[in-house]
């Protein structure tokens, strides 16, 4: 008697069992990719590299009228955008760092990709340097309707983290324009986020002011494009 005879039968029964109830598009999760194009409108305001995030709609990177996080508050007032990708990261965000200073006048892009979700939304933000906490970005953009191939364009207003006083001091201003000490863990303004109100500037009678005419800016102080690739 061949043993390996009945072995077989069993194994081609149980096969197309197996198949039937595990079709290959059971775990099937589609992915989605989208570059992100940010481009600096400023005369004098170099950006911080960006912190980028896609994610459901449950997380918010900041909210207007309420307290920044920590994250946001040490990209603000100092560019590290270290905190704040970590503060994504651990909402199950999908999170990616720029690559460098965005200069006045140039832009920078990425590519970042994740699973496709009905509530995706991209969240980023980066920092005016020659400020005191200024930054700008989108919180929870709602990317779900964007179409495979399509491209929307935001232009984007200067926000105010409410985390420290716009001194403009050298103490406390830390980009090229002063170099001083940037994020300081101590809040000294409203604590909460805000549009922000602009540079006074020695040049209009802030004599304690780092900061000169050049550095002044009007809205919008930023262009993102976002392009939806898969």
């Amino acid at each position: 008697m061949d043993i390996f005879k009945p072995l077989a039968l069993s194994t081609l029964i149980a096969a197309p069992l197996f198949l039937i109830g595990c079709s290959s598009d059971d775990n099937h999760v589609s992915r989605v990719s989208y570059q992100i194009e940010v481009t600096n409108l400023t005369a004098a305001q170099p950006m911080s590299p960006l912190a980028v995030a896609l994610h459901s709609g449950s997380y918010a990177m900041w909210q207007i009228g309420t307290s920044a996080s920590s994250g946001l508050e040490q990209l603000a007032e100092g560019g590290d955008n270290t905190a704040l990708l970590a503060e994504a990261s651990s909402a199950h965000a999908v999170t990616m760092t720029g690559n460098g200073l965005i200069l006045p006048g140039t832009s920078d892009s990425i590519i970042i990709n994740t699973n496709m979700k009905s509530d995706l939304a991209l969240s980023f933000a980066t920092m005016l340097v020659n400020t005191n906490d200024g930054f700008t970005g989108l919180s929870g953009d709602k990317l779900s309707n964007l179409a495979l191939g399509e491209t929307r364009s935001t232009e984007l207003l200067a926000l105010d983290a409410g985390t420290e006083a716009n001194s403009e001091s050298v103490v406390t201003i830390p980009g090229p324009a002063a170099g001083g000490e940037g994020y300081n863990v101590d809040r000294d303004d409203r604590d909460t986020v805000g549009g922000h109100p602009g540079v006074v500037t020695s040049a209009d009678g802030l004599a304690t002011s780092a900061l000169g005419e050049e550095h002044r800016f009007d809205n919008p102080v930023a262009r993102v494009t976002i392009t939806r690739l898969k």
